[in-house]
């Protein structure tokens, strides 16, 4: 056999079977980062502010901090509401005071924070969450948020967990800092989703399942304080000594 119509016909098989990986390869889905988590690991709520009320709530009218879920619930009990589903909103100093913004009803109680720290609040980029008189909701970096009339209730905390739909990038899969954590993330729709970990979880994996839910935006709250009131899934921690609490009421 000819030399030259050997090497071709090897070159030709080459060129074909790389034609085949090539089309196997298109045709398999994107590889995505491990995920050792699922549904039944969290408590998920589901908020649609234009419809339902979720609010802020700190101190009561005699200026008093609430500081614990059960308390907010008796609170609001005695004011004719009916609590529904309620978790801390965001860190706070001794007294407990705010960490950072809080805005509640309109007016600015504590200002934003802008300064450099240690911690998780201070993690770049962090973050606010707010709602509006028109019952939007919204979730931004610190850098892009701006306080305006339309801002009737606002929180921050930090990190971001979700920025622009990608992960922060200080997160690591199989990090081994692990606690239970809540948060907060904004749905395509306009919705809020709201989270707690059942279990300690590391900030990759818990960002990821925002993520997955299909928040482009979301905000870490806290961490192994953290607590959710959700009587509708059996779910009722009623302690805790917070500052700021973010609670869905009906009358």
């Amino acid at each position: 056999m000819h030399p030259t119509k050997t090497v071709g016909r090897k070159t030709a098989c080459v060129l074909w079977l790389g034609g085949v990986l090539l089309a196997l390869s298109a045709a398999l889905p994107a590889c995505t980062p491990p995920d050792s988590t699922d549904a039944s690991q969290f408590i998920s709520y589901t908020v649609n502010p234009r419809r339902q009320t979720l609010r802020l709530y700190w101190r009561d009218e005699q200026g008093q901090p609430l500081r614990s879920l059960g308390r907010l619930r008796d609170w609001l009990s005695g004011r004719g509401q009916r609590l529904v589903f309620a978790c801390n909103g965001g860190m706070y100093r001794t007294g407990p005071v705010p960490l950072g913004l809080f805005i509640e009803d309109g007016r600015q109680r504590t200002p934003l924070e802008t300064t450099r720290g240690t911690g998780n609040f201070y993690l770049q980029p962090n973050g606010v969450f707010y709602l509006t008189r028109a019952g939007q909701a919204g979730i931004v970096p610190t850098a892009a948020f701006r306080v305006g009339p339309q801002v009737q209730y606002a929180t921050q905390s930090g990190p971001m967990l979700v920025v622009d739909g990608q992960l922060h990038p200080a997160f690591r899969p199989g990090s081994q800092n692990r606690q239970i954590r809540n948060g907060v993330g904004l749905l395509p729709d306009g919705r809020v989703l709201l989270v707690l970990s059942k279990e300690e979880i590391n900030f990759y994996d818990f960002a990821r399942y925002f993520q997955r839910q299909g928040c482009r935006q979301a905000l870490y709250l806290d961490g192994f304080v953290s607590r959710t009131y959700l009587p509708a899934q059996g779910w009722e921690q009623v302690d805790g000594d917070f500052g700021v609490m973010l609670g869905e009421v009906a009358d």
